[in-house]
């Protein structure tokens, strides 16, 4: 089915660069969590014979409810750090908030699988620390990239500046950049962890769109948040592309996309890029 072009809101001004976010839109995030996790429960059934799925589901709650306990909510919201992220991060830097979360971090982990075992009536300190290890081991292991992205960022680069936007922690996210061997083919990656402020908020699309060296109009961003991604850009007069994996995060009525995709191979022809 053909898609429409999108207009451009300023007839002089030519696009010059395309912004992406990471997670879920390049990068696989939530099902390579989910899988990881699913590995690392797969343990449980070994040794207490408890379903896999049943454990998942008590740990997610868990992890979730401690997560967003944490003396350290602010910048957790801040820079937007999930609760998953929150068992496997390093959570390197200087930041004496970001210190604060890595030194309650450790207890925050072994609490989660702890609860979790719990609720299935399951006391085992030894264990849950094993769980715990044992997920950051299954998660570092997955940066699996949609098999749309390669060939969309290969048909771009040297055609328009290519930047990459992702909320999170510096080094985590960087650490799924490296692993998915993206960053060669960004002129520009900005990471809410660096700049100290998560997407919507207008600081991290300035910061990179200064580092580009271009204006809002001449950029287009693209991504699976409608708050974050789409609302975000426009708040600045960029354009912005939805994709829709299945997967959009923060619905918002009062927000409409200038154009919606399934797949990255469909974005060429709705910029009217003529490639």
């Amino acid at each position: 089915m053909s898609v429409p072009p999108v207009k451009n809101p300023n007839d002089q001004c030519q696009l010059k660069a395309v912004l992406f976010d990471l997670d879920d839109t390049l990068l696989v995030e939530v099902a390579s969590a989910d899988a990881a996790f699913l590995a690392t429960c797969a343990l449980v059934k070994e040794k207490h014979g408890v379903d896999p799925e049943v454990l998942h589901r008590h740990l997610r709650r868990e992890a979730r409810a401690l997560w967003y306990a944490s003396p350290e909510r602010e910048i957790i919201e801040r820079i937007s750090i999930s609760h998953w992220e929150g068992l496997w991060a390093r959570f390197e830097g200087e930041d004496a908030a970001l210190g604060r979360l890595r030194h309650w971090a450790e207890a925050y982990r072994q609490a989660s699988w702890q609860r979790a075992l719990q609720a299935l009536g399951i006391e085992d300190s030894d264990f849950a620390e094993r769980l715990s290890g044992e997920f950051r081991r299954q998660r570092e292991t997955r940066h699996v990239l949609f098999d749309d992205s390669v060939p969309l960022l290969e048909l771009l680069k040297g055609r328009v500046k290519l930047g990459l936007i992702t909320n999170g922690l510096s080094c985590l996210q960087r650490e799924k950049i490296a692993g998915s061997g993206l960053a060669r083919y960004f002129d520009a990656i900005v990471i809410a962890g660096d700049v100290g402020q998560a997407k919507p908020h207008p600081r991290i699309f300035h910061h990179l769109l200064d580092t580009l060296q271009i204006g809002p109009a001449e950029a287009c961003m693209v991504g699976n948040s409608v708050k974050g991604d789409i609302g975000g850009a426009q708040s600045l007069g960029m354009r912005a592309i939805l994709i829709d994996r299945g997967d959009i995060h923060g619905p918002d009525d009062s927000i409409e996309p200038d154009g919606v995709i399934s797949r990255l191979g469909q974005l060429p022809e709705v910029l009217g890029l003529g490639i």
